[in-house]
């Protein structure tokens, strides 16, 4: 009997949950939800009492995380990422194994020797981006090495979108199916990627400014801007050579240059508190951003002229799109402009309940083959059900799930703080996800010599 431990099962876990709960009889698993507000779960769990149960947690509560850890053996955590340290490191002291979807931060990288002493496992960035990115990649640059290709180029795009018949008038053609606030703060350190041998940086204020724009076969255009640090991933791919690298997000065309106009008006910052009142309106808080000027103009006409933006071009028709010109009150005092959009945005890009949100990913491989140039694209794209089982929770929750599986089984061997980039990971959980949710990549290869062409 395994015992696992689910920590935080906000909208992102239901696929992991469902997964766990299905297979829990068989493989003899005892599991324990553990969530801010367990009461939700009641209906989830009510027929699989036996072997499920939720209990309250608080993470400010360090002796009831070390005392829910040391009663498992494998801990999931789901919890916002500034949390998976004191996870990890009560993990290593109780010798407990740690799944997360999230980023491994230099604190938890640094943790690496004492998990391998206490012979437990740390598989971080496994679930959707970082995760399947990292997995299908692998796989395809397993593949072409085995060809005795050389990467002359990677990119790598991922988004959580909505589906194309759930856009409806939204202009932005976007809501959240990940954490709002993830979503406003994104791209807020340098961007940062190699191009043809040279070293690329993109400030945050012109990162909204610079997409690069693609096509996914039977779902049209994407705009893809820069993520993060994209040279981190060089050596865990074996690509310290590699003259182009690229990781990047995606967004339908228009979201970025509409974007951009709320970064220039400082509306997504986050390191000052105005001092406003809750009733203040949006229209009020906008113009407290524009200088002052003479005359009768309309708010949207001053927003326009100072931004540099058409009066009635597609960015404008957004921004208004959004409430910025209203009477409507801003609805928190004290807060930074950045928590006041967020306040906004949660409910102009709310979910429906009929709403389907849709996940979109895409590798470009070019590589060398005995003189011979290619270019491999490989495409992903799933669609959510509803609002609840939606396509960022499965394609986070699931790479998860069949990883703690696999791990409950001992069919894991590594131990340590890792990513699932090694093919003993990778190949069973892409296999599983295919053949048992239609969750798979499409390969396309062109030759990059002319008028060749060829389909794998």
């Amino acid at each position: 009997m395994s015992r696992l431990l689910l920590l935080g099962a906000g909208r992102s876990a239901s696929s992991l949950i469902h997964y766990l709960l299905q297979h829990a009889p068989t493989e003899g698993w005892q599991l324990t939800v553990a969530d801010v507000n367990p009461a939700h779960l009641a209906p989830v769990l009510a027929a699989h009492t036996e072997y499920a149960r939720a209990v309250p947690f608080d993470m400010q509560r360090e002796e009831l995380l070390d005392e829910l850890v040391a009663q498992a053996d494998i801990v999931i955590s789901m919890l916002p990422a500034l949390f998976h340290l004191p996870v990890a490191r009560a993990c290593v002291r109780h010798g407990r194994h740690l799944v997360t979807a999230s980023y491994v931060s230099e604190e938890i990288r640094l943790l690496d020797a004492e998990a391998q002493a206490a012979d437990v496992l740390i598989l971080m960035e496994c679930g959707l981006d970082p995760g399947l990115d990292h997995m299908s990649a692998m796989q395809a640059l397993a593949d072409i090495r085995a060809r005795g290709g050389r990467l002359t180029a990677f990119r790598s795009y991922c988004g959580g979108l909505l589906a194309p018949d759930s856009e409806g008038d939204n202009p932005w053609r976007y809501k959240f199916t990940w954490n709002p606030r993830n979503v406003v703060l994104a791209g807020q350190s340098t961007a940062k990627y190699l191009e043809n041998g040279h070293p690329r940086f993109i400030p945050y204020q012109q990162l909204f400014a610079r997409p690069e724009l693609l096509t996914v076969p039977g779902y049209g255009q994407f705009e893809g801007y820069a993520n993060r640090d994209s040279l981190s991933y060089r050596a865990p791919y074996g690509l310290d050579a590699v003259p182009t690298m690229l990781r990047g997000t995606l967004r339908r065309p228009g979201y970025c240059a509409a974007w951009q106009a709320l970064v220039r008006l400082g509306l997504t910052d986050d390191s000052v508190h105005l001092g406003n009142a809750a009733t203040m309106t949006w229209a009020q808080l906008l113009e407290s951003y524009l200088p002052v000027v003479e005359g009768s103009k309309s708010l949207p006409l001053q927003l326009a002229e100072y931004l540099g933006l058409e009066a009635d071009g597609a960015e404008m028709q957004r921004l208004t799109w959004l409430g910025l010109f209203t009477t409507t009150p801003v609805g928190l005092a004290d807060a930074t402009p950045a928590q006041l959009l967020e306040r906004l945005l949660t409910t102009k890009w709310a979910l429906r309940e009929d709403d389907h949100d849709m996940i979109v990913m895409q590798h470009l491989f070019d590589f060398e083959v005995n003189g011979a140039h290619f270019r491999r694209t490989s495409s992903l794209v799933v669609l959510g059900d509803d609002a609840r089982h939606t396509a960022m929770a499965k394609t986070v929750g699931l790479p998860v799930a069949m990883a703690v599986r696999r791990l409950a089984r001992g069919q894991v061997a590594e131990r340590g703080v890792i990513i699932p980039t090694q093919a003993s990971l990778y190949e069973p959980i892409l296999a599983e996800l295919a053949l048992h949710y239609d969750i798979r990549f499409t390969e396309h290869e062109v030759s990059l010599e002319p008028a060749a062409e060829a389909k794998v």
